[in-house]
């Protein structure tokens, strides 16, 4: 893959369509995916995941209107940050989970089918990476946030509702994966799987790191033994995941 193409809307789905922010880093892969949905023949659309504050990309993002909704997948500022902005831009409300994060509209809530643009999005509560994320179902793809990503994985804040997510998305079939950072991927219940695996595995290698270094051990200790050979980097972000893997084998 060549060097991303900031600022372009890319079509994913008959209803889904991509515009990349310039905002690439260690946590934001190549940078916030902004998706403006709307169904075949509608002018209206919906933003999801406006970004940061970036006035060039929040004004692309507005010149695909008229928007008829912004919706928000989680509190961290690379995906909501711009969003009153928008809002004031394009007088479309903002809907999330996390009451705060509103502007002219209630929160979302779990189940709830959310009808704009021509579209139906199914509604799904998915905590662990933060207590507020979502997750959008339409049609036949999943519009994930940072539950699960294009690649790699997410850094987690609870690990016990993270893995009650996994297992909730992996029950859906024949879904593609819309992510908030990194390229779509094929298959949700897959991929979802794959991530079940993998925290089972760190959470065997935390339980082994412990036995070595003591029941007592930060989450610092664990992390440069069971992250040695990875980009110290990324030691930081690794860190969180492993206290809130602490957390949850300290809890029974």
């Amino acid at each position: 893959m060549g060097h991303p193409a900031y600022g372009v809307l890319r079509q994913v789905t008959p209803a889904a369509s991509v515009m990349l922010e310039n905002n690439p880093g260690t946590m934001t892969l190549d940078g916030t995916n902004t998706w403006i949905l709307r169904a075949p023949g509608e002018t209206e659309c919906v933003v999801v995941d406006p970004g940061y504050e970036d006035i060039e990309h929040l004004t692309r993002v507005a010149d695909c209107g008229p928007v008829a909704l912004i919706l928000v997948t989680h509190h961290h500022p690379d995906h909501v940050e711009g969003a009153p902005w928008l809002a004031e831009r394009t007088g479309a409300p903002v809907r999330a989970f996390d009451r705060t994060l509103c502007r002219d509209a209630e929160p979302l809530a779990h189940s709830e089918t959310v009808r704009a643009a021509g579209l139906d999005l199914q509604v799904l509560h998915t905590p662990g990476h933060t207590d507020d994320s979502i997750c959008l179902k339409l049609d036949d793809a999943v519009l994930t946030g940072d539950s699960i990503l294009g690649r790699g994985t997410t850094v987690i804040s609870s690990l016990g509702h993270y893995l009650d997510t996994l297992r909730l998305l992996s029950t859906i079939p024949d879904a593609t994966v819309l992510p908030g950072h990194g390229e779509e991927l094929p298959d949700l219940a897959q991929v979802a799987g794959e991530y079940l695996a993998h925290r089972e595995q760190r959470l065997d290698q935390v339980r082994n790191a412990l036995v070595q270094l003591g029941p007592d051990a930060s989450a610092r200790q664990v992390v440069e033994l069971v992250y040695a050979d990875i980009d110290r980097s990324l030691w930081g972000p690794a860190e969180w995941s492993v206290q809130a893997q602490l957390e949850y084998l300290r809890a029974g």
